[in-house]
């Protein structure tokens, strides 16, 4: 079975930074795929970063020049590092990526973490 976990949500005041980390485990053949999502209540969950393995990263409007998504492929983790933060980035913060198994190397399922909660609040 394949589990992603990540860590380093927590409270951060306005402009400050925060970084999340998602380390995938288990019977992993290969990884295609690893993104951030969040999620507030009440709404939709909605993609904040992504990298492709072998493509550029790529972020939505709302966090372009502040989020930057990092893959550290030999660890199987995937970075968030969150910079000049702002009230509005308060959510549940979820990885996501698309992984093949020794069991089954060429059929790619979709995983997510439990979420961690960030809060941006002085």
């Amino acid at each position: 079975q394949v589990q992603l976990v990540e860590s380093g949500g927590g409270l951060v005041q306005p402009g400050g930074s925060l970084r999340l980390s998602c380390a995938a485990s288990g019977s992993i053949f290969d990884i295609n795929y690893m993104g951030w999502y969040r999620q507030t209540p009440g709404k939709e969950r909605e993609l904040v970063a992504q990298i492709i393995s072998g493509g550029s990263p790529d972020y939505a409007d709302f966090v372009k020049g502040r989020f930057t998504i990092a893959r550290d492929n030999g660890k199987k983790m995937v970075f968030l590092q969150m910079n000049k933060v702002k009230p509005e980035d308060t959510a549940v913060y979820y990885c996501n990526a698309k992984v093949s198994t020794y069991r089954s190397k060429w059929n790619y399922l979709d995983y997510w973490g439990q979420g961690t909660q960030v809060t941006v609040s002085s």
